[in-house]
């Protein structure tokens, strides 16, 4: 590390070495195909190291990686930098408190990015605390001086942007909080995904409880971010099934069997069908409550079943073990 003007900034060597280490955790992680993505680093008020063009992020060398000043003019290197390192310098200019830049296209939030919807749920504590709200911006050409101008307003206010129909775009104060800061909308977006369109089912926090997540970023030195949408209402806990509302599997007496249980339905969820119960997607859709069939015969039932299973599967091991003799 240097200092230069009071502010702490990496050598050309650590620069050079974090910017490898990153590459290869972003290849690994699939954040990248082929040669996509680029990553840079501030060595200096008025220089970066940044990644070649052309070359896969898992497979990159010291020798390849460029050095520029933050007009875009070309200092050490043999190779030409990617023509996306305009919106790198585009983020710096805006913000010089950013030291590192990292852009990527993870799946799950480059398919948020091309299905034009931002990150801003408030259901993830972690979301809110490290990255707050993860804005679009609007569809640019990449290469282009679009790009940077579609970024520019979000530099001073938020940690990152998904760029419209191609990828993510974070920065930090170094070189690893940029990069974990892509680690974080990646998993984000993957919690997004999964509660709102494969459990469909999201409990929102409250106004409340997000201003209180507020004052602790606040407090962590994190000034950027946004402020994602909250419920007026407290978190809608009276959704969320308890160990009181599940019924039980096997009553002591009918007599204590109740006569209408409450049926919870999950949204997108199949229900459980247990031992002595009838399948709740029987035509017709009727729930039936608990099958008549005793205990007993429901597991010895299951026990010839299970018996009969293990036969066949050793049958038809030993058919195929035959047959390659054959």
């Amino acid at each position: 590390m240097m200092t230069v003007q009071g502010v702490k900034y990496m050598s050309d060597f650590e620069a050079k070495k974090a910017i490898l280490d990153i590459g290869k955790r972003m290849y690994d992680k699939g954040f990248v195909a082929s040669n996509d993505g680029n990553i840079s680093c501030k060595v200096g008020p008025n220089t970066i190291w940044t990644t070649p063009t052309g070359v896969s992020k898992g497979f990159m060398k010291q020798e390849m990686l460029v050095k520029m000043d933050l007009n875009g003019r070309v200092l050490m290197g043999n190779s030409k930098p990617s023509s996306e390192v305009k919106m790198h310098l585009r983020v710096y200019q805006e913000n010089p408190d950013v030291q590192a830049v990292t852009h990527a296209h993870p799946l799950v939030a480059t398919s948020f990015a091309i299905a034009g919807i931002s990150l801003d749920a408030a259901v993830l504590t972690e979301a809110v605390l490290g990255l707050g709200s993860i804005p679009i911006a609007k569809y640019a050409t990449p290469g282009t001086e679009e790009v940077p101008d579609s970024i520019a307003p979000f530099v001073n206010t938020h940690n990152g942007v998904l760029l419209a129909n191609h990828g993510a775009l974070t920065w930090g104060k170094d070189i690893f909080q940029a990069f974990y800061r892509l680690e974080s909308i990646e998993y984000y977006a993957t919690i997004l995904m999964y509660t709102g369109n494969i459990i469909g089912r999201q409990n929102v926090l409250s106004c409340d409880q997000v201003n209180k997540l507020l004052d602790i970023r606040q407090k962590l030195g994190i000034t950027a971010g946004g402020i994602p949408p909250c419920s007026l209402q407290e978190t809608n806990m009276r959704d969320v099934i308890t160990s009181s509302d599940i019924r039980p599997s096997w009553p002591a007496s009918p007599i204590q069997a109740p006569l209408n249980p409450p049926v919870h339905e999950l949204k997108g969820v199949t229900p459980l069908v247990k031992p002595g119960q009838t399948s709740p997607l029987k035509e017709g859709g009727c729930s039936c409550g608990i099958s008549s069939i005793p205990r007993e015969t429901v597991e010895k039932k299951d026990t010839e079943n299970l018996s009969k299973a293990k036969d066949e599967i050793i049958a038809e091991v030993v058919r195929r073990v035959m047959g390659q003799f054959n």
